[in-house]
């Protein structure tokens, strides 16, 4: 039976730089995974899936050597933020004011997952197991006992970055929190008619969040939350109607657009109860489910890499067993509070944008135009945000 320092479930962008982040450190790490992702050719339209990569993630994925080669395909960086509710109360954050040349990417998430699961192939401290999927988990005093579809392993380690609906999380009897929003969330890609690649922005309704992402070139990924209803209907209409419903619901300065693509999924909030069981470990979508408004899920997911890579060097480092549980514990003390601080402040955000006191909505106002009139609470802010 072959024997492994710790197994990775999972390899999607958390799971595949937690493997190459352990390997580097030299662990013998294998990578479970039930389909490699599809080759990259430039003729391929946009995929939805994209997120805000920030200056934290873009140096972890500069540390696995990923980056180059997303360099190669195809990013659009962003410089600038605007939030707002109202014209009055609109607020822009600035790489400018924090001394950076930009505040983040846009990439599709399918990209950052291929570009990693390169460098997997590569190391020669991974041993990729793909198409594989995993079936019973046993822990044991010293190791983990494995069995998969096609053969069993054992490891010192088990993580599992295997997204919201985890089986390593089920099988290590883990439970959550959390609720389903009474929202959807639609994203879709367009053509637009105005450059407007060096910003992205978002500017909140009682009916949810409106939000224009940037893509290389004049393109876009538009998210559109509304109720679950209203989404299905907007899903079932012809491209052509949708552009008419988008120019009626967006901001003017959006501009004409053309629709290329679209999906939508409901919006969930999921948390583990806890990220650390004996040699088991949550990472990612695995621990945690956010509110995308803040386009702060995989950006989190990779805080949990860096600090578990922090937790095992230091114990490496300082002699110690790395895989006892006590040390691992202590990922858990690192991650767990400060995820759930993020949860919590995107919830109150979320719920506070669609209360319909005025009063509520006065002091929502105030407070965008209170942020714009202290720049250093502003660009402390975003200095947080950005991960630096």
């Amino acid at each position: 039976m072959n024997q492994f320092d710790c197994v990775v479930v999972g390899a999607g962008m958390v799971g595949a730089a937690s493997a190459l982040s352990l390997a580097e450190l030299g662990l013998k790490v294998a990578v479970i995974e039930k389909k490699a992702p599809a080759a990259f050719s430039v003729e391929q339209a946009f995929d939805l899936r994209v997120s805000a990569i920030s200056l934290a993630s873009e140096q972890l994925l500069q540390q696995l050597d990923a980056w180059q080669q997303l360099k190669q395909w195809r990013m659009c960086p962003y410089k600038r933020l605007g939030v707002s509710e109202c014209e009055s109360s609109y607020t822009e954050f600035d790489a400018n004011n924090i001394g950076q040349s930009h505040l983040g990417h846009i990439i599709e998430n399918r990209l950052i997952q291929l570009s990693l699961w390169q460098k997997l192939q590569q190391h020669p401290n991974i041993t990729l197991l793909c198409p594989e999927s995993l079936v019973k988990l046993e822990q044991h005093s010293t190791e983990v006992e494995l069995t998969l579809a096609s053969q069993s392993i054992r490891t010192k380690i088990v993580v599992g970055a295997d997204g919201g609906n985890s089986y390593v999380r089920k099988l290590a009897h883990i439970g959550t929190t959390g609720w389903d929003y009474a929202q959807s969330a639609m994203l879709i890609n367009v053509r637009t008619e105005k450059p407007q690649q060096d910003i992205t922005w978002q500017q909140f309704f009682q009916t949810g969040p409106l939000a224009m992402l940037p893509m290389p070139g004049h393109s876009a990924s538009l998210v559109w939350y509304q109720a679950k209803d209203e989404i299905k209907r907007l899903s079932a209409l012809s491209p052509r109607s949708l552009e008419q419903e988008i120019m009626q619901n967006f901001p003017s300065k959006l501009g004409r657009i053309e629709v290329i693509n679209q999906a939508a999924f409901p919006l969930t909030r999921r948390h583990a109860n806890q990220y650390h069981k004996g040699r088991v470990l949550l990472l990612g979508d695995a621990a945690h489910t956010i509110n995308p408004m803040a386009g702060q899920g995989v950006n989190l997911g990779f805080k949990d890499v860096k600090a578990l890579q922090h937790v095992i060097a230091q114990a490496i480092g300082n002699g110690e067993s790395w895989h006892q549980e006590d040390v691992l514990a202590r990922y858990q003390q690192k991650r767990r509070t400060d995820n759930l601080l993020m949860m919590t402040t995107m919830d109150a955000l979320y719920l506070s944008f669609g209360h319909v006191s005025p009063l509520v909505k006065l002091a929502r106002n105030a407070g965008l135009t209170m942020v714009n009139k202290l720049p250093q609470l502003k660009n402390k802010a975003l200095a947080y945000a950005c991960g630096i």
